[in-house]
């Protein structure tokens, strides 16, 4: 299995449970990674028989700076899905981390995150 990674992108949303976030938002951090077969595009250096990076993060821009939901689980839930729909003919399978930076929680943490794994992902 192939993969492609897309590291560390930064948005800025309205996500969270809380009155103040939706309303002040806050930065999130997104790692996705997709299952996808690198072998055509390695042999013909072919962008269509590969996955486009700059769509990929115009998918997770889209989402993460969209609708604003409650839980970061259903933003990753949302990128995965979308990214699943718009390449169903070459990934079989999507990781998505959502970091959440500065949740208002208090106490001394690096970050929250959720990790999801959706499709075929060895």
């Amino acid at each position: 299995m192939d993969y492609i990674h897309v590291n560390e992108m930064e948005f800025y949303g309205y996500h969270g449970a809380l009155p103040e976030e939706n309303k002040l938002g806050q930065r999130f951090r997104v790692t996705i990674s997709l299952a996808v077969d690198l072998s055509g595009a390695g042999k013909t250096d072919d962008l269509s028989k590969t996955v486009n990076y700059a769509e990929v993060y115009m998918i997770c821009k889209s989402v993460v700076e969209g609708k604003a939901v409650k839980l970061i689980e259903t933003v990753a839930e949302t990128i995965a899905d979308n990214v699943l729909t718009t390449y169903k003919t070459k990934v079989s399978g999507v990781r998505v981390v959502l970091i959440k930076p500065d949740p208002p929680i208090q106490g001394h943490y690096s970050s929250v995150s959720v990790e999801i794994t959706r499709g075929v992902f060895l």
